[in-house]
């Protein structure tokens, strides 16, 4: 128990424990020392951090497209299962939910930035790292909260569905171009869908964004538990609101443009966001 603080939350310390056989010290140390204080961030540091972000997509360009194949890979799956399994209606909750997961699937990423800018030697083994970092116990506790809030929201998705358009589908099945779509797009229970289901996708996206920020990286870059990366995270939010809507807007813009079409534009849009993302983490807590 010795190798393991007593601060950490217990799903944080259950997870590092069932994780200890893979750690190892990391190849690029970690840092040591309590959290900077953050900066204030503009437009111009958004802008370094996504032009950052390309060219580390450019330099482990090959490596990176392998890992992150498997990001809209397993969005068709899900899509083929809602198409194949009676919840069409549920297709676009699913997609634009999984987004919910991108911090989370993105931390090799910050792995292969982190390492990188150390100058350290990067291959697509490198994203791999993250998994014997000292804080993969903490990640994936957060992971899991992020898996939760997506599983909650599909459940509102649900919700709101039956409570909107849910009854209408069947009188519509044999109106071109079909039951949901007619009733989605034509009928005022249906502008209520769109409208409410948005507002609440809204909300879950602001919440994810608020604690997971920073989050990762910075649980990657420094030897810090759950609540203190997620707190940091929120203090960033908050602080710099304006900033953080801009960050959260240039996100959703490129899920969507990268799901066009068939999510096979995430392989280049979900790497460029994530270097960008330990770049952008990097311009507010300076080493």
């Amino acid at each position: 128990m010795e190798n393991i603080p007593v601060t950490r939350h217990p799903l944080e310390w259950s997870f590092t424990w069932l994780t200890r056989g893979f750690q190892r010290p990391p190849a690029v140390a970690i840092q040591a020392g309590p959290i900077p204080v953050p900066r204030r961030i503009t437009l111009d540091d958004i802008g370094y951090a996504l032009q950052a972000g390309y060219s580390d997509f450019r330099t482990y360009r090959t490596d990176v497209v392998f890992l992150c194949i498997i990001y809209p890979l397993v969005g068709l799956l899900l899509g083929q299962l809602t198409f194949g399994g009676g919840l069409l209606h549920l297709a676009f909750p699913l997609i634009a939910g999984f987004a919910l997961l991108g911090p989370l699937f993105a931390a090799g990423l910050y792995e292969m930035s982190r390492q990188g800018g150390a100058g350290a030697t990067v291959s697509w083994l490198t994203a791999f790292e993250a998994f014997r970092s000292p804080a993969i116990g903490s990640i994936l506790a957060l992971g899991v909260v992020l898996l939760g809030l997506f599983a909650v929201w599909i459940g509102v998705a649900e919700l709101i569905y039956d409570a909107t358009v849910g009854a209408l589908v069947p009188q519509y099945e044999t109106v071109p171009p079909g039951g949901l779509m007619y009733a989605v797009f034509h009928t005022p229970a249906g502008f209520a869908l769109i409208v409410v289901g948005c507002g609440v996708g809204f909300l879950f996206a602001a919440l994810v964004l608020s604690i997971s920020l920073v989050s990762f990286p910075l649980m990657l870059d420094r030897d810090v538990g759950m609540e203190a990366a997620t707190l940091t995270s929120l203090r960033i939010v908050r602080e710099n609101p304006a900033m953080s809507a801009v960050w959260g807007a240039i996100v959703v813009a490129g899920l969507v443009l990268g799901s066009l079409p068939f999510l096979i534009g995430l392989a280049i849009v979900l790497p460029v966001l994530g270097h960008a993302t330990w770049h952008l983490y990097r311009r507010i807590l300076p080493v």
